[in-house]
């Protein structure tokens, strides 16, 4: 089983939302699709997945998710620009 830690955004700087899932592409889905109207994610219309890594257990996934909501904004905004500089939305190298 695979675990991820992952950063949605609205657009290009926009807001930002880290979690960490078993499931991206079904976590992904559920920000698109605002499944939870009330979540942060779902007010902000953070829907985008600009990061993603790959973690062996869910505890190492939980701790990166941590680890990346104690830092600020520009250190996350230079992450996301070295793996996607284009911002463009990963989801499809899910599938892939």
């Amino acid at each position: 089983m695979a675990f991820y830690t992952y950063i949605v955004a609205s657009r290009r700087n926009g807001t930002l939302y880290v979690g960490s899932t078993d499931d991206l592409a079904a976590r992904v889905y559920q920000h698109r699709e605002k499944v939870r109207p009330d979540s942060f994610a779902a007010r902000h219309d953070v829907a985008r997945l600009v990061w993603y890594e790959w973690h062996e257990t869910r505890e190492a996934a939980f701790r990166r998710e941590r680890q990346f909501k104690k830092w600020n904004r520009l250190w996350k905004l230079r992450m996301i620009e070295e793996m996607n500089p284009g911002w463009h939305d990963l989801v499809d190298r899910l599938a892939g």
